[in-house]
């Protein structure tokens, strides 16, 4: 039987973010159909934040590869990523979610959960976020592969300009079965939520899972806004280990903040120099004046 695969099956990563960015250019109602040469053309007049925000995030992670349990013989596919394996059942095959998804939809394949969206690792990673000697920590993100380049100096390789390294969210089996169980991915809360929204049935506890889930995201983001009380303008928090939607739902914010804080301090620093040049011009602010009333006062 011939399988007709969807036409973003030969979409890459770069492809696949320009048509997150331009679902947020919907500016008729859903009957009204758009060419992809007008949405093009209102992609570019409209400015766009910097950043991602989190509904691209979220289509982001549909890059991740996930593992699945194949139901029927299905011939591998040429995505610009590069070549997927022949699904074969029962052997498992690792491929991109959004395609996992697509299987999973049309009820040809199933989907395994990767090791750290179980309740026992869940709930040893909310012990961590929530033991009052890590309560300024972030639980650890997963471990990084071994470098395969030097550093010039005794230093971080992954920091070395023409390193290329492998880090999030490109590492290769973050969210397959054979993820480490222990630790977080980049794309945590965005995967969790897309496997338990569509694949509910391959959990064994999903309403667990989904309860530890949401916990975690609340003590993760309650951390955040902690941190975010001693924001300056010329100051920032560390945010080691946070994931990537994390990030996104934050960004906004933060920057906000941010930026408010140094219109501040210029309107505060330029009030001081106009004080400061009204008194010169008064012969206030002159240091010979200042020192013939330091004398008077003695």
């Amino acid at each position: 039987m011939e399988v007709k695969w969807p036409a973003s099956a030969w979409l890459g990563a770069s492809d696949r973010v320009n048509l997150a960015r331009l679902h947020r250019i919907r500016l008729f109602a859903s009957s009204t159909y758009i060419t992809p040469s007008d949405a093009q053309r209102y992609a570019m007049a409209l400015p766009l934040p910097p950043g991602l925000t989190p509904s691209e995030v979220g289509f982001l992670c549909e890059m991740e590869q996930v593992t699945i349990i194949p139901r029927q013989r299905l011939d591998g596919l040429e995505l610009l990523g590069g070549p997927t394996e022949t699904l074969r059942p029962p052997f498992p095959v690792p491929l991109p979610l959004w395609l996992a998804l697509l299987l999973k939809k049309q009820k040809r394949a199933d989907i395994s959960p990767p090791p750290w969206l179980s309740v026992e690792a869940l709930t040893q990673i909310l012990d961590f976020e929530m033991d009052e000697r890590t309560a300024e920590l972030f639980s650890p993100s997963q471990d990084l592969p071994a470098p395969t380049t030097t550093a010039p100096l005794d230093g971080d390789p992954y920091l070395a300009h023409d390193a290329l390294e492998l880090s999030p969210p490109f590492l290769k089996d973050a969210a397959t079965s054979r993820a480490q169980k222990d630790a977080l991915p980049y794309h945590w809360n965005e995967l969790g939520h897309l496997l338990l929204t569509h694949a509910a049935d391959n959990f064994v506890e999903p309403d667990m899972v989904r309860k530890l889930l949401r916990d975690l995201r609340e003590v993760r983001m309650s951390k955040l806004r902690k941190g975010f009380k001693v924001l300056d303008a010329g100051a920032g928090t560390q945010m080691n280990n946070v994931g990537g939607m994390e990030i996104a739902e934050v960004r906004g914010f933060v920057v906000g903040v941010v930026d408010g804080l140094r219109k501040l301090n210029r309107s505060r620093e330029e009030s001081r120099k106009e004080r400061d040049d009204e008194e010169r011009e008064n012969g206030i602010g002159s240091s010979s004046y200042r020192d013939d009333e330091d004398e008077d006062m003695l």
